[in-house]
């Protein structure tokens, strides 16, 4: 079969050349010693380099035949060369082994930069090309490209000098792409700081003479304890990452198998707060409020519904007492647990946070509406900040696809 790439013209001086042309196979066979440990590498989807999996003993090791690959090399996977995992392998996984399923070459570099090859590599259409290459059914594990069909891969190959100045303006084009990204997420983080400057600065006017137990109407209560999927369709279940961005995210539900007996006071009802209880660090304590769609839903257990006395209390103003940093930092010293990733608050933890019991319900609401206002600004910036994401995501692919057209 002819190659596509074949039926699109190039510019003067420019070739298509099949892998066979500018590879030659590598052959470091080794026979792993039982007592001896490994470290075997893996390659990402789509370009995204050569990296160690994992560190095994050659007894752990099924097939005790193995490949030494090198820096310099190009090694790629059977199974998903159809996905991009292409690389050229770097210094960090020079000496490591590879199985059978991840063939390793040599580059010429008389012929090709290897540069340009790593480039190459992030293409989506190499990653077509090995997809109509590879042998197999479509399922994942099935679609495969075996070594005597890689020489059939072709590459856009310009003289080597111009593959030096395109890899160049590429690099180029890239390192301002990164520049952007690097702005936008400092742009994020200080939106993000700022917010929390401002509601610290609104709390701390205020006296905390009471703790949060004094307007408490319904005591945090941890969730039902039952196995639960996403694919089941018994209760609904709120999962601990639905109240992560200080609010309840009603997509991060799972279900019970169905037939589960929930006490009344599991039932959630709109206005109930949400904290979880566990988690990690940086999650626990984060809270949102109950909308009306959840009603009759339950929690996970390591979250808490909690409900507060409507007349003494406003449910939106608790939340941002809860972001506050002054809170945060009561939740951070009162956690416990031996496991670093999940860490936890009881309710007595949570019953005695300090909260300002004296401040009228209209201040409480005036501070809403002055925090409301702000929150909409950071998320209309939020917003526009995914919008410039989305564009950046979409330069580098564009780059490439003029670069190995000879447009760049």
């Amino acid at each position: 079969m002819r190659p596509l790439e074949f039926n699109r013209t190039l510019p003067q001086g420019w070739r298509f050349a099949s892998f066979s042309d500018v590879f030659r196979r590598a052959e470091r066979k080794v026979t792993l010693d039982e007592s001896a440990s490994y470290n075997c590498v893996g390659v990402r989807w789509y370009g995204n380099g050569a990296f160690v999996r994992q560190n095994l003993l050659g007894m752990n090791i099924a097939r005790k035949q193995q490949w030494i690959i090198r820096a310099g090399d190009v090694v790629y996977n059977k199974l998903f060369a159809w996905k991009g995992a292409f690389a050229i392998a770097d210094d960090s996984v020079d000496g490591c082994i590879v199985s059978d399923k991840f063939p390793t070459y040599e580059v010429d570099a008389a012929l090709v930069d290897p540069r340009l090859l790593a480039w190459y590599f992030r293409t989506p259409e190499l990653a077509k090309q090995a997809e109509g290459l590879s042998k197999g059914a479509a399922a994942i594990s099935k679609l495969t490209l075996n070594p005597p069909q890689f020489w059939d891969l072709t590459l856009p190959l310009p003289p080597l000098d111009e593959q030096r100045r395109i890899v160049a303006r590429i690099e180029e084009l890239a390192a301002k792409i990164e520049g952007a990204r690097t702005l936008r997420r400092e742009t994020a983080t200080l939106s993000r700081e700022a917010m929390e400057s401002f509601i610290e600065d609104l709390m701390r006017r205020l006296p905390t003479e009471g703790v949060l137990g004094d307007v408490v109407s319904f005591r945090p209560r941890s969730g039902p304890s039952f196995v639960t999927s996403p694919d089941w369709t018994g209760t609904r279940v709120l999962m601990p990452s639905s109240v992560t961005g200080f609010g309840v995210d009603t997509s991060r539900v799972e279900y019970g198998l169905g037939g589960e007996k929930i006490s009344p006071k599991d039932r959630l009802l709109p206005g109930d707060i949400l904290i979880a209880r566990g988690n990690k660090r940086d999650q626990v304590g984060n809270a949102g409020i109950v909308p009306l769609e959840a009603e009759g839903w339950v929690c996970a257990n390591l979250l808490m519904r909690m409900r507060l006395d409507e007349h003494k209390a406003d449910p939106d103003y608790c939340i941002y007492w809860f972001r506050a940093p002054t809170t945060r930092r009561y939740v951070a010293t009162h956690m416990t647990g031996t496991n670093p990733n999940i860490q936890k608050i009881n309710q007595k933890t949570i019953l005695a946070l300090p909260f300002p019991t004296e401040t009228s319900l209209s201040e409480q609401r005036r501070i809403v509406a002055e925090l409301n206002a702000l929150q909409a600004k950071v998320d209309k910036l939020k917003r526009l900040q995914a919008e410039t994401a989305a564009e950046l995501d979409a330069l580098l692919p564009s780059i490439l696809d003029k670069a190995f057209k000879g447009a760049l």
